[in-house]
């Protein structure tokens, strides 16, 4: 079959921060794009950013094209869409679904599609938002090569690079595999930024220093000087759709009985944090959620050297002076770190909550047990990692 150009009718289900900029590059490079999303909210802002009329359902997305495009958050809406849309599609039409799908699941959409005449190719995509809209994504593309070849001329509007990867179910394999290896830089990046700091080196010299060594990567050169460093933590993609691809490569891992110790760790972190931070949270906040948690290790340090001191105190007072030929030593009754006198009132147990919103604090002279919360250590200033004071 010819490949679908310009000109063509295309639906494209899904405007969100990634849909709306590539269906508008289609629209643009000469498409007829219908597009569709089933909040009102990013349909109507498509609408005004770009001018386009969109489709009003579903099936008048779909209605007529040659090609229906998906950028969906997951394969469960994926399959609600491919089951409402399929008797609406005519036999020889093309879904491309660019979502982070699960591969499993896709090869077992593909299937379901063609049982109706329809051809479905996965082409998952990296590059983020502003791949999106500048046309510079990276697109992995599952699929029989003449499948691909059909829909290459769309792909290329949306990306610069067009990688054949394998049949159906392929390319959604790439990118779940791709992002487990970007969430799990991210991390050891920001682990080790976290070191640096707290060792008193400046970040963006160590980072400027990384990227021309062997330890630089994606986290290094992009992520962290253009969205953790200035605090705006605004890359696009979620947190929990990177747990999510994160989840869905372990699996692949998992089933394959290939050792996966690193990715499962990487995944239980990635957890964490998932349950720590905001539904909402961009995945450049594992930063700040590493941050807070090394604030937080800091004060229960500091809280044990109070525990210390005021344990020393009480022992001491309590010990019958052996005279005045011998003078006691007040050592062990100072915390490890400075004089009691400097000791303030700090958090005591600091665990990261998204809900806990109180603070205990303690004092030398305080009769009751040293623990309570800290949320995020709010009291601290927004930047990720804090160079330590001695």
């Amino acid at each position: 079959m010819t490949a679908i150009g310009p000109g063509a009718a295309v639906g494209f289900v899904g405007l969100g921060r990634m849909g709306a900029p590539m269906a508008a590059r289609l629209a643009r490079a000469g498409y007829v794009v219908r597009g569709f999303d089933v909040s009102d909210r990013a349909t109507n802002l498509w609408t005004e950013r770009t001018g386009f009329t969109p489709a009003a359902t579903l099936a008048a997305s779909a209605a007529g094209a040659a090609a229906v495009i998906f950028m969906l958050p997951d394969s469960a809406v994926v399959r609600r869409v491919m089951d409402d849309l399929l008797p609406d599609l005519a036999s020889g039409t093309v879904v491309v679904d660019m979502s982070s799908s699960e591969p499993l699941v896709t090869r077992e959409l593909a299937a379901q599609a063609a049982g109706h005449g329809v051809t479905l190719v996965d082409a998952p995509v990296s590059g983020g938002v502003a791949g999106a809209v500048s046309g510079r994504l990276t697109i992995m593309a599952g699929g029989a090569p003449g499948d691909v070849a059909r829909v290459r001329p769309l792909l290329d509007v949306l990306g610069a690079r067009v990688v054949p990867v394998g049949g159906v179910g392929a390319g959604h394999a790439v990118k779940a595999l791709n992002n487990l290896l970007s969430a799990t830089h991210l991390l050891a990046t920001s682990e080790a930024m976290a070191a640096a700091a707290e060792f008193g080196l400046d970040v963006p010299t160590v980072l400027g220093a990384i990227n021309s060594s062997s330890g630089r990567s994606g986290s290094t050169e992009n992520k962290w000087p253009n969205f953790i460093v200035p605090h705006t933590y605004d890359s696009g993609f979620s947190l929990r759709l990177m747990l999510k691809d994160m989840r869905i490569a372990l699996g692949l891992a998992e089933s394959s009985g290939t050792p996966a110790a690193l990715s499962a760790a990487a995944v239980d972190l990635w957890a964490q944090a998932a349950q720590a931070l905001p539904a909402d949270a961009d995945h450049t906040e594992i930063a700040r959620w590493l941050g807070a948690l090394s604030r937080c290790a800091r004060r229960e340090e500091r809280c044990a050297d109070i525990k210390r001191w005021r344990s020393a105190r009480r022992t001491t007072s309590s010990t019958p002076s052996p005279g005045p030929s011998r003078s006691r030593s007040n050592s062990a009754a100072t915390p490890s770190r400075s004089s009691t006198s400097s000791i303030p009132n700090e958090p005591c147990t600091c665990s990261v909550r998204k809900t806990a919103r109180s603070t205990a604090r303690c004092s030398p002279s305080a009769n009751s047990s040293c623990s309570g919360t800290l949320t995020q250590c709010t009291d601290q200033p927004p930047s990720p990692i804090q160079p330590r004071k001695s």
